[in-house]
């Protein structure tokens, strides 16, 4: 069996990676569980040294990494050179602060001395997703391998080729041979790596279905696992909002990685007020997006990252068109072989519609007009997904009330877009997942919380 890795500029196959064998993951198992006990034993400062060495490996060839991350998937290669520098920042952030993050801590008790301790669990699995094919892979390897922990990787067959390029960096990094792997397999596969023993967590950011099915397998074999899934992200424009502000922040909110992002912005929830500005202007600034070839300069959008994810999209727009919203802007497929899709506009969006309950993966936004602040929150809540949101003000107390009181979400950002930063941690509820990644949050997750007790 092998995986094809296409253009979708052009539908052009790319490169062919061969599955792995059983004999080749029980050979990649092996490696990674014998580095990771000698990884284990190292000082967080020594830890730190390879990390802030990776960051360097990275940033000196980024270009490569970057065009690769274009070629593969899509990105525009501005977005795609951002993304490595990101990376190399978390890796910065963690070889300073990892320290800090696992220092013990004392616990006054009667006992002669009592304390909490951070120790790694072991070999962390990921199972990654295309859209942003470095840093989701670095979100989680970066305070796993901190912490003490080995890293697989599973990545999706259609990046795989950023996939080996990550472990190269690991590798040219100095890190111990086999503590950071890709596994070259498909979803099936999977499985038997979550239920062997030499794997102690999984983590995953995907779909809701395959979160579920991973969640299932790591919950039959006892394992901590964290959770990262999709999102229908509310941004909310108050009446006394700055309306400007926010067209400008939402168009790049909404369509930024050609609207691949479970933070996205998606559901723009407009109090009736404010409605009919906002909507012009936002339409008259998506009008002038320029999508085109990702290596071209100047453009806003790409393609979708593969045709079939295009088609499924445009069926979602057909869906919510027929059930009555308004094509505002967009919703036309384009000629030629690419995965391109227009950025896309729906207004008078209504519950019941796709675009209303649905997560919409990619370059569209859905209108939505409620009369108050309390029905903009209703509505931004009426989700199965609770990832990140956004509330736009100009009363900051109102929207640091709305976004820490009211809004079911891991994340709410007030007057500004959803972002991952790794000073805050990143994460969701209800069906967009559990856990945390980023931050000292983060790097606890994929630890023995261990309490010791000693007395005289």
């Amino acid at each position: 069996m092998h995986f094809e890795t296409v253009n979708p500029v052009n539908g052009a196959i790319l490169a062919r990676h061969e599955a792995m064998d059983r004999a080749q993951v029980e050979r990649i198992l092996a490696r990674c569980r014998d580095a990771q006990q000698m990884w284990a034993a190292r000082t967080v400062a020594e830890r730190a040294s390879c990390m802030q060495a990776a960051a360097a490996v990275m940033l000196a060839d980024r270009q490569r990494h970057a065009r690769q991350m274009s070629l593969e998937m899509g990105k525009l290669l501005p977005q795609a050179l951002a993304e490595i520098e990101k990376c190399a920042l978390v890796c910065r952030y963690y070889a300073e602060n990892a320290a800090r993050f696992l220092a013990p801590q004392t616990i006054k008790t009667e006992a002669h001395t009592s304390a909490v301790y951070f120790n790694p669990l072991g070999v962390v699995l990921a199972v990654m997703p295309w859209n942003y094919p470095w840093w989701q892979v670095f979100r989680f390897a970066a305070p796993g391998l901190m912490a003490g922990n080995g890293a697989l990787l599973k990545h999706a067959p259609s990046v795989f080729g950023c996939a080996l390029m990550i472990e190269e960096v690991f590798r040219n990094a100095g890190f111990p041979e086999g503590l950071f792997a890709s596994l070259l397999l498909d979803v099936p596969e999977t499985g038997a790596v979550i239920r062997d023993p030499r794997v102690a967590a999984v983590t995953i950011t995907a779909s809701v279905a395959a979160g579920r099915a991973v969640a299932a397998e790591a919950g039959k074999a006892l394992k901590k696992c964290v959770l990262e899934l999709g999102g229908s992200d509310p941004f909310i424009v108050l009446e006394d909002a700055d309306i400007d502000r926010a067209v400008e922040v939402g168009v790049n909110a909404r369509y930024q990685n050609t609207g691949q992002s479970c933070i996205a912005a998606k559901r723009f929830i407009l109090v009736g007020a404010i409605q009919q500005e906002f909507e012009r202007k936002f339409i008259e600034r998506v009008q002038r997006l320029r999508m085109g070839d990702p290596f071209a300069e100047g453009m806003d959008l790409g393609p979708m990252s593969r045709r079939e994810l295009r088609d499924g999209l445009h069926q979602h727009v057909q869906r919510s068109v027929d059930a009555g919203a308004r094509l505002l802007t967009g919703g036309v497929l384009p000629e030629g072989p690419g995965a391109y899709y227009p950025p896309t506009v729906l207004g008078d969006v209504r519950e019941g519609m796709a675009a209303w309950s649905e997560e919409l993966f990619g370059p569209v936004a859905t209108l939505i007009t409620v009369k108050d602040e309390d029905e903009a929150i209703a509505v931004a809540n009426d989700t199965e997904f609770g990832l990140s949101a956004a509330v736009w003000t100009r009363d900051l107390k109102r929207g640091e009330r709305i976004a820490s009181e009211k809004i079911q979400s891991g994340a709410c950002f007030v007057n500004a877009m959803s972002k991952s930063d790794p000073r805050m941690p990143f994460g969701g509820i209800k069906s967009s997942g559990y856990g945390r990644e980023l931050s000292e949050f983060g790097i606890r997750e994929f630890v023995n919380i261990h309490a010791v007790w000693v007395e005289g």
